[in-house]
Order: C-alpha cells, then structure tokens, then sequence
C-alpha cells in the first residue's frame, strides 16, 4: 500500500468512526468530541466534512469495500442531521468561529516569524480546509451562512496572500483531484516566514 492509500484508508476509517458517533455528538454540547474510540482525532462537523469532501471527491480511487463504508458513513451521518438541523447549523457556526480565531492565530505567528517549519504549515492549514467544508455545508439548504463568516474568511485570506509563496501541493499528491488549485490555492505553496 503506497502512502497516499494508506492516508486515504485511515481517513476512511476515521470518516465511519466519526459517523457512528455524530448522533450523541450533535446531541451535546460539547464543540471538540473525544472519540470512544482511541487513537482518533477529535470529532467535530469540520472534520468530518473536511474527510467527506475527500473521499467523495477520490472515491474511484477506493477499492469497493472502502466504498461501501464511506456510503455506510454518509448514510449514518445524513441521518443524524435529520432532525437536528437547528442543532447542526448553531455547532456548524460555533466552530466556525472557532476555526477562525485558530486560523488567525496561526497568521499572527507567521507574521511574527513564530511559525515553526515550513512543514508545520500541511498540518495547520487544515483548519482552513475545515472551514472551506463548513461554509461550504452551511450553504446547503436548510442551513443558512452567516455572511460575516465569508468576510472574515476573505480578510485572513488576503493577510495569508500578502505573505504567499506557490508551491508544490502540501498534503499527499493522491489528493490533488480532490483540492483543484483554483479554488484551494492555499494549499499550493507556504506562507513566507518574517525574516
């Protein structure tokens, strides 16, 4: 199994996980979810969407099986909305913004050369990912995006493009078809370091 395979199959066994969970999880009011079980990172709806976009986006490249499970995740997670969409559209929003200010944070300590490794950017940029699937979820019918979100999207963006290098894609190339430069240019390059 090549490294982007065995990425793809632990987002697959992720994404089913976290299906099997999101009812109790939309239910609380809990924003970040530990997982039962182990060894998985934190539930929320940007993760899991973030996931979802993937897979769907690469699902020739799963074998039949992997397939099977990402629809029996999809079908598990569509119904814990039913319901819940009140629920769903305030968490959508909570962490949005929460998702915002860890963005934010992380352009601050780019600008102040606090940032780490050049490496270090692949692991935080997904949290812009997530918020590219939570505003692109919560312009689904029923739900309804707070257009402040965009705006603050926007003026981060523009701060992250003031100080922008293009590049090569940051995650698994396996990924690219999933992530057209288009439309995730941030995820085609780093962000340069304050010298």
């Amino acid at each position: 199994m090549t490294h982007d395979e065995d990425k793809l199959a632990q987002d697959v066994n992720i994404l089913s996980a976290m299906a099997d969970e999101m009812e109790i999880y939309l239910d609380s009011d809990v924003l970040f979810w530990h997982m039962a079980q182990g060894g998985m990172p934190v539930l929320t709806l940007g993760g899991y969407l973030m996931r979802q976009h993937r897979l769907l986006a690469l699902y020739d490249e799963l074998s039949v099986e992997q397939q099977a499970v990402v629809d029996a995740a999809v079908a598990r997670f569509n119904k814990a909305l039913e319901e819940r969409t009140v629920r769903s559209e305030e968490k959508a929003h909570r962490e949005l913004d929460a998702r915002l200010r860890q963005w934010e944070e992380y352009l601050k300590d780019v600008e102040r050369g606090q940032a780490g490794q050049k490496s270090n950017y692949s692991t935080a940029v997904e949290a812009r990912a997530m918020i590219a699937a939570l505003t692109e979820f919560l312009q689904l019918a029923p739900y309804e995006l707070d257009k402040r979100v965009l705006q603050r999207t926007a003026f981060l963006d523009g701060r992250l493009r003031a100080r922008w290098e293009a590049g090569d894609f940051v995650w698994p190339d396996g990924w690219q078809k999933a992530y057209p430069r288009s439309e995730y240019w941030w995820l085609y390059g780093v962000p340069r370091q304050r010298s």
